[in-house]
């Protein structure tokens, strides 16, 4: 029995394409769909085992058995200026030794690589290529049977073009992960807590921040935010959730990321218009929004005439810096409300003197506003006795339908405070819908618990249309 003779490489090469195996050279373009890079320069190279690509800025996160890695790429070596950050599912951890020797322990990922108009998938380690001439090594573990290396060639699968970044934002194709940094002192807060939760659900990463460890570096060239000593980097959006008590010192901390370039949910001039309560009256007012009949003064020459512009006893008066009911008292008589009144003007405290609406029968109505749609509602009623109807102060909540003026307020309401996330109070008089506050941090607990909605999952999906595309970042030009 004689041998088969051994096929020339040319003869192996004819045959590949004939059963329609796929040709690479020692050199390829590479398409990696799943993480939003569509145009790779990789060298492939059968004496190493496993693939890897350039990355740093690596961040493991999620929970459970949901474990994903984020980080960023410099695709291109001879362009700098393009970044993209990418998320994929995150494997294994392994001791990969390199071609110079040196062992180093790797996260490792897995998604689909497309080359030649095929598409499979492959796993890739994650390392700093940045001195290598190829950003992306493509190992023998990666290619299937029916591939052949020819080292002689170049580029056999054909060449794709850089162009593909500049169209990068405007595709429809897979999103990478955004990095959600949420702004609260209050890591456990219930709120906080779900927002997390519903961004880890929909594979983004997620960062609690409590506001006021963070301290700022402010410069016209590279302004930061840092925390425990290291630099708050790479997010993409943050979610305030400002308590009251450090509105100014956390709107500065927004502002101060705003001007980094991440997209904030609710930017700090609309959570600073909303914070001021007299100031929101006025926005209100101007836009013709309906409230009830809000007078304010300093003189307490002027305690007669404000009596008079809300329609006399019964009335309402708001301490300026008051939240969840606090600092709201009713006066039932006209003495009683010049006794109150005098009381807050000898602190010298800010106040509101407001319409009573008596038909509102102790109720209010909490609008939940995403963008530019109240995506649920619910009726908020006092104690028997109270008129304050603040679940904190013992109110009872329910779901509730809202009329179709009812709503349009609402959003008029949230968009002239240039919110995207509101809780927009309302009280129901005889006249129309009556906005009484525009909360720029509402809680979910009691509405997402009345309603049985996942509103946190609606603002991950707010968040994720219209925050700025996190894939490519180039440079102002001057």
């Amino acid at each position: 029995m004689t041998d088969k003779p051994q096929n020339t490489p040319a003869e192996m090469l004819e045959d590949a394409v004939q059963d329609k195996e796929l040709v690479f050279g020692w050199e390829e373009w590479v398409s990696l769909p799943g993480l939003g890079l569509p145009a790779v320069r990789a060298k492939v190279d059968t004496g190493a085992r496993s693939s890897s690509i350039h990355a740093f800025m690596i961040e493991p996160y999620g929970r459970g058995g949901k474990k994903r890695v984020r980080f960023g790429v410099h695709p291109v070596p001879e362009r700098p200026d393009i970044v993209v950050f990418c998320s994929a599912e995150l494997v294994d951890q392994r001791e990969i030794t390199s071609s110079n020797g040196e062992t180093e322990l790797r996260y490792i990922v897995r998604t689909p690589v497309k080359i030649g108009g095929q598409e499979w998938p492959i796993e890739i380690s994650l390392t700093n290529r940045e001195s290598m001439q190829y950003r992306m090594l493509i190992g023998r573990t990666a290619l299937r049977d029916t591939i052949i290396v020819d080292p002689s060639q170049s580029c056999v699968q054909g060449e794709l073009s850089l162009d593909l970044y500049d169209d990068l934002p405007k595709t429809k194709g897979a999103r990478s992960a955004l990095k959600i940094g949420i702004l609260s002192r209050e890591p456990n807060n219930y709120t906080t807590q779900r927002l997390a939760e519903a961004a880890d659900d929909h594979g983004h990463m997620v960062q609690i921040i409590n506001t006021t460890q963070c301290y700022m570096n402010i410069t016209s060239t590279r302004p930061e935010v840092h925390m425990d000593g290291k630099a708050l980097e790479g997010f993409d959006v943050i979610v305030p959730r400002i308590g009251a008590t450090v509105t100014f010192y956390g709107m500065a901390v927004v502002r101060q990321f705003e001007a980094m370039g991440v997209y904030s949910l609710n930017s700090a001039a609309a959570i600073g218009a909303a914070r001021d309560k007299l100031y929101a009256h006025q926005l209100l007012a101007r836009s013709g929004i309906g409230m009830p009949d809000t007078g304010f003064a300093r003189s307490p020459k002027a305690t007669e005439e404000l009596i008079k512009f809300v329609g006399g006893a019964p009335l309402v008066i708001k301490l300026l810096e008051g939240t969840q009911g606090r600092g709201v008292v009713l006066a039932e008589t006209k003495k009683a409300a010049e006794s109150v009144i005098g009381a807050f003007q000898g602190l010298k405290a800010n106040i509101l003197v407001q319409e009573f609406i008596k038909e509102a029968g102790g109720a209010d109505i909490r609008c939940l506003v995403v963008g530019n749609k109240v995506v649920a509602a619910m009726k908020r009623q006092a104690e028997e006795g109270e008129f304050r109807s603040n679940l904190h102060r013992g109110g009872k909540a329910a779901k509730v339908r809202l009329t179709k003026e009812e709503r349009a307020t609402a959003v008029k309401a949230a968009r002239v405070m240039g919110l995207a996330l509101a809780g927009v109070d309302l009280l129901r008089a005889d006249s129309g819908p009556k906005v009484l506050e525009v909360n720029s941090s509402p809680g979910l607990e009691g509405i997402e618990t009345a309603t049985g909605l996942d509103i946190a999952s609606m603002v991950i999906d707010y968040i994720e249309k219209h925050a700025r595309p996190p894939k490519v970042y180039r440079p102002r030009r001057l």
